[in-house]
């Protein structure tokens, strides 16, 4: 999980907590507070649930391509030992 992930989390539940503490007391100044900051944390959470697939995606097309280098070697290996063998019969 991104560090902004889990510092979106903190905010958001810290301005949840806030606004929630404005709307009991009548203070819409901390209600104001409160919610800027959960939009804050929501955003911040969105931004690390983003970094987070792109780095997925990444790790998934680097597996991807050394397993075809992987297969291409092999393949290569194979069709060697096939030619050797046909000089070897030859």
């Amino acid at each position: 999980m991104d560090k902004n992930r889990v510092k979106g989390k903190l905010d958001d539940a810290a301005g949840r907590a806030k606004r929630q503490v404005g709307e009991w007391t009548g203070d819409k100044e901390l209600q104001a507070e409160g919610a800027a900051q959960q939009v804050k944390g929501k955003a911040e959470d969105a931004w690390g649930k983003t970094k987070d697939a792109v780095r997925d995606a990444s790790d998934e097309a680097k597996r991807k391509t050394q397993e075809t280098r992987t297969k291409n070697e092999m393949e290569r290996e194979q069709k060697r030992e096939d030619e050797q063998r046909i000089k070897d019969v030859a």
